[in-house]
């Protein structure tokens, strides 16, 4: 009897090694962090932007803008030029199996359009010194009106709630340590804080950093983890920027504001781990 027994309890335990040993890495999340870096696409709805100063107060209507992307640069991988691209960070930990929050910064690019024709509203000194003036009573965005952008950049600051779900299954992947496909979703928000290249009105140009107002946002990807602790990810992101206090020269009565909505493709590369 005391020789089954004894054999009974090893082979108890034999049993459980062997469920210990067969449970993948990548079945559970909670406690782990993750850390990705990569680039972005983007585009943006046309604004409103409104300028105002001591001696000026104008609008313009619908104002379009687009982005400024390297495409595939080596700037992306060196350290000293790293955040000159278009850019994404974030670092991440998972709370549960499947929930995640996180903090990072999405380095956007946001041009006016110059050469562009106008509606407005508003008044400002030296009307029609500036080539801009349109018989058609438009404003030309000339550049010696007006240069406008974001360029070292847009840079929205912001937290993230995130869902993972693993959804290897459906391509019969069955050992998720060698490859695992994730479907991710989240939702965020923080503040912008850019670097607005401006001249206006011939004054000198301005670009320095200030924090300008909010942003809200949504997402949608697909994480492709391999060897457990690498992952390429994609991701489709979308939200709602307000600007309520953009400086736009060297005197702290003139400002800018503008809203829109931005869209944008997101692809990086990253790690996932415990410690």
């Amino acid at each position: 009897m005391i020789v089954y027994l004894f054999c009974a309890f090893f082979q108890h335990i034999s049993a459980q090694d062997r469920l210990i040993t067969i449970e993948k890495y990548t079945a559970h999340n909670k406690g782990k962090f993750y850390i990705f870096w990569g680039g972005n696409r983007e585009d943006f709805t046309k604004s409103d932007i409104r300028f105002k100063g001591a001696d000026y107060d104008f609008t313009l209507y619908n104002a379009d803008a687009h982005d400024k992307p390297k495409g595939f640069h080596i700037d992306y991988f060196n350290p000293a030029r790293m955040t000159i691209p278009q850019t994404n960070f974030r670092l991440g930990y998972f709370i549960t199996d499947k929930y995640n929050i996180s903090i990072g910064f999405d380095h956007m690019k946001y041009v006016m359009r110059q050469d562009r024709a106008v509606d407005y509203s508003g008044f400002y000194p030296n009307q029609g010194s500036y080539g801009e003036t349109l018989p058609n009573g438009q404003i030309l965005l000339t550049e010696d009106f007006l240069m406008f952008e974001h360029t070292d950049g847009l840079n929205y600051v912001n937290t993230e709630i995130s869902r993972v779900d693993d959804i290897s299954k459906w391509f019969s992947i069955k050992n998720t340590d060698l490859l695992q496909i994730n479907f991710t979703e989240g939702i965020g928000g923080g503040f912008l804080y850019p670097k607005t290249n401006t001249k206006l009105l011939g004054k000198e140009r301005y670009d320095e950093f200030h924090v300008s107002g909010y942003g809200i946002s949504t997402k949608v990807g697909l994480n492709v983890t391999f060897l457990k602790n690498f992952f390429v990810q994609g991701e489709l992101k979308g939200g709602y920027i307000s600007m309520n206090d953009i400086r736009t020269t060297k005197d702290k009565t003139d400002r800018a504001e503008q809203n829109f909505w931005f869209f944008q493709r997101i692809l990086v590369i990253g790690g996932i781990f415990r410690i």
